[in-house]
């Protein structure tokens, strides 16, 4: 049997992408616009339901930092983040000058708790500081418990940067992820759902959001027939190469996330009856992840073995396993930034591994992952 790596989540290409790049060498597009762009993101805005205009971008990193500039963060400002998430949902609040004030999540779905939330938001108005925005994640595909966290902005008056990253084809009550906040962000990084290699889009409500979006990320160039800069810009707009290997990649997109939710299904079965270790799955049917990872928390006074016993067994077989995100509260970098939670991610932290999760994963690396594991489970008994 073959011991080649078995990746958490690798790149999965579907077939159509190098026509799309093709394309864009005979056309001679090779610059960051042209057809492949426009037709990505009408894409990505056919598949999110048509009300929403997209920016394809270089990073969902570059998407929030777009955001937060749009929505007016600046030195010395507060926005409030979810803690348990990966550091580029935090990174551009300090990009700004700004302060992330830290929030913990709830057991329900790992995503920002609406207890913790509304605790910090009053503590923080009473201090002075009404945060400017509040980012939101739907961690690992799963929907953050949208109606909620949208009343919660909406009482206060604060707008939500919905960090869709991970989460493209999952919804909420039927409506996509990306949709519900004043700004979204996607994410096509290598390891994403789809990928464009690198890259990612900010979607936006109107058409005169989008246009900001696209003016920023092309050197804030004002409109003159020299070069004239009124606004401090970046160079943030995605490749017309890279928007061909997306479109390529929407074209399948819905394949990617049945093959994901597949292995969910892949893993409830083969931990079905092990005590100690539950898999993370949605809380009702309001809810439907893409399970980007497939996540599973291990009790080890239950099980006699812990999440790293667990992830150093299969790392010893060149499978590839992960603790979750580390909480940006307990990161060295973040260590002076205020935090409102019970430790509740904290616990996930310690107690919870994403598995190997790709749409590409054969048979026979599922027999690899199953006869690991029943080992690792056997030796334990």
């Amino acid at each position: 049997m073959s011991n080649d790596k078995i990746w958490l989540s690798s790149p999965h290409m579907g077939g159509n992408e190098l026509k799309y790049i093709h394309d864009a060498f005979d056309e001679n597009w090779i610059a960051p616009l042209g057809p492949n762009v426009s037709g990505f993101e009408n894409d990505i805005k056919k598949y999110l339901g048509g009300k929403v205009e997209v920016a394809a971008l270089s990073s969902g990193t570059a998407a929030l930092h777009l955001a937060l500039i749009m929505l007016g963060v600046s030195n010395g400002d507060e926005v409030i983040c979810q803690s348990m998430t990966f550091a580029a949902s935090a990174n551009p609040i300090k990009y700004l000058g700004a302060t992330p004030i830290f929030i913990d999540s709830e057991s329900k779905t790992l995503n920002i708790c609406p207890d913790q939330l509304e605790i910090a938001i009053e503590d923080r108005i009473k201090k002075g500081k009404k945060p400017k925005a509040i980012v939101a994640v739907h961690l690992y595909g799963m929907p953050y418990q949208v109606d909620r966290i949208n009343r919660i902005a909406d009482k206060y008056n604060i707008p939500v940067i919905e960090d869709a990253a991970e989460a493209l084809g999952s919804t909420y009550k039927g409506a996509n992820c990306g949709t519900f906040g004043e700004l979204a962000i996607l994410s096509f990084n290598g390891n994403k759902i789809i990928t464009t290699s690198g890259g990612g889009a900010l979607v936006n409500k109107t058409e005169k959001m989008k246009q900001k979006a696209v003016f920023l990320a092309t050197q804030a160039r004002d409109d003159a027939p020299h070069y004239q800069h009124s606004e401090i810009g970046y160079n943030y707009r995605l490749s017309n190469i890279s928007a061909g290997i997306g479109r390529g990649q929407m074209e399948v997109l819905d394949e990617r996330v049945r093959a994901r939710r597949e292995m969910f299904e892949f893993y409830v079965n083969l931990f079905r009856g092990v005590e100690g270790v539950s898999l993370f799955s949605e809380p009702s049917t309001d809810y439907f992840s893409n399970h980007w990872l497939s996540v599973l928390t291990i009790d080890s006074e239950v099980t006699g073995f812990s999440r790293e016993d667990l992830r150093e067994s299969l790392g010893a077989l060149n499978i590839e396993c992960r603790p979750l995100w580390k909480p940006m509260h307990m990161q060295p970098v973040f260590a002076d930034s205020p935090f409102y939670g019970t430790g509740v991610a904290e616990t996930m932290f310690d107690n919870g591994l994403c598995l190997p999760s790709g749409s590409n994963l054969s048979d026979s690396d599922r027999s690899r992952i199953s006869n690991a594991i029943k080992s690792h489970l056997k030796k334990d008994q």
